[in-house]
């Protein structure tokens, strides 16, 4: 037993923990900076309280990631479909809570569920896809895993737009065509349903998304009109827009330093960034801000090397569960980063999203480790037992 554990620990892959850490270490010097206008506990400043929540939160999922990376991922797929059944009632429940990101809370721990329902969801179509054609040949044929794919994400997307949350909802659309081309779906299909989304595009844009999510018309409208206009106008409406971009622009090379102040010229410390999640969802401004260009590029660079490892084990994956699982994360990972880097470069409409592993988002920092956990065990175990 212990030869076995100590042979799964040499056998990991070592490239993805230190991505992995170096990511989740540049988000703490991130989050000090970022957070020093909230208000603290403790005697400690906002800054130095949500770094040292962050940390904490890292500790927890640093256990997490080792027993889920040492575990193999054919036990732990299992847990797929009760943990999606599990999360869609809870995103359900979410609807009901006064709150303007629908966070739920169990004592003091406190969680969007739609993030508990992705990570469950990529799981539970692994299993199905690979597990459901066993019983019958029917349920291997392309048609049968587009309906099912479509309706184990389609469900809980429209749950969360119902929500009003476009930015959580939209990461569902990669894992999704991830996992249809993963799963060997003919081209044809592809090619048919991606006609068929474009035709629809008009009629969700006029028709459904007003009745669902008014912020969400009026946010792409903006960044619509500052395609069309070439500028942002500085109004109430487009304050978070305007300054956000700003302030990356302005960066240059080496950036401003960190927890630069505003005699240092910093526009963050003047509260320009909008201060209250400046922590969250506008981490990269204040990282292009302080870093310059060099640190943003750093931090892309990470993230692609991460995303690159990733597709690398899936290439060596024993079995279809195992690249699905890989490519549901490579999906939800690039999903949140293109978003969230995205909307402080005027490259996609304001959406209220985390950066993985860098943006203070409590239990997310967990489910993300969890998942790249996975991601490991799937490197780990790649050689052992047939497809199962």
């Amino acid at each position: 037993m212990t030869s076995v554990l100590v042979r799964k620990i040499f056998g990991l892959n070592w490239v993805l923990i230190l991505t992995m850490y170096g990511l989740l270490v540049f988000g703490v010097y991130a989050i000090e900076s970022a957070a020093r206008h909230l208000p603290g506990q403790g005697g400690v400043g906002g800054g130095e309280f949500f770094a040292g929540r962050h940390q904490t939160w890292i500790m927890i999922g640093s256990v997490v990631y080792f027993a889920t990376a040492l575990l193999d991922y054919r036990w732990v797929r299992w847990l797929g479909v009760p943990l999606y059944v599990v999360g869609i009632v809870l995103t359900y429940k979410a609807m009901g809570v006064d709150d303007v990101v629908h966070r739920l809370s169990f004592g003091p721990i406190s969680f969007q569920p739609a993030q508990l329902a992705i990570a469950a969801g990529i799981i539970a179509i692994a299993t199905l896809a690979q597990d459901l054609p066993k019983l019958h040949r029917f349920f291997g044929e392309p048609i049968f895993l587009i309906f099912l794919i479509g309706g184990l994400t389609g469900l809980p997307f429209l749950m969360v737009v119902k929500l009003g949350d476009m930015g959580s909802a939209l990461v569902w659309v990669p894992v999704a065509v991830v996992a249809l081309l993963v799963s060997g779906i003919p081209w044809r299909y592809l090619i048919f349903m991606t006609a068929v989304a474009v035709g629809l595009l008009p009629l969700a844009y006029f028709a459904v998304l007003p009745s669902v999510s008014e912020r969400g018309t009026q946010r792409i409208e903006m960044y619509l009109d500052s395609v069309q206009s070439g500028e942002v106008e500085l109004t109430d409406e487009t304050w978070a827009p305007y300054w956000v971009s700003t302030v990356v622009g302005k960066a240059g090379w080496k950036g401003l330093g960190w927890n630069a102040t505003e005699k240092e010229g910093s526009l963050h410390d003047k509260k320009y960034v909008p201060w209250k999640t400046a922590h969250n969802d506008y981490i990269f401004a204040v990282i292009a801000e302080e870093q310059g260009f060099r640190g943003g590029l750093l931090l892309v660079t990470a993230f692609a090397l991460l995303l690159i490892q990733c597709l690398f084990i899936a290439f060596y994956s024993r079995d279809l569960a195992g690249r699905i699982i890989v490519g549901g994360v490579v999906g939800l990972f690039f999903a949140h980063m293109f978003e969230s880097i995205g909307m402080c470069i005027l490259l996609t409409p304001i959406t209220g999203i985390p950066l993985p592993l860098v943006s203070y988002s409590g239990t997310f920092v967990v489910i993300c480790m969890f998942l790249l956990g996975l991601v490991q065990s799937v490197w780990v175990h790649r050689r052992e037992g047939e497809e199962s």
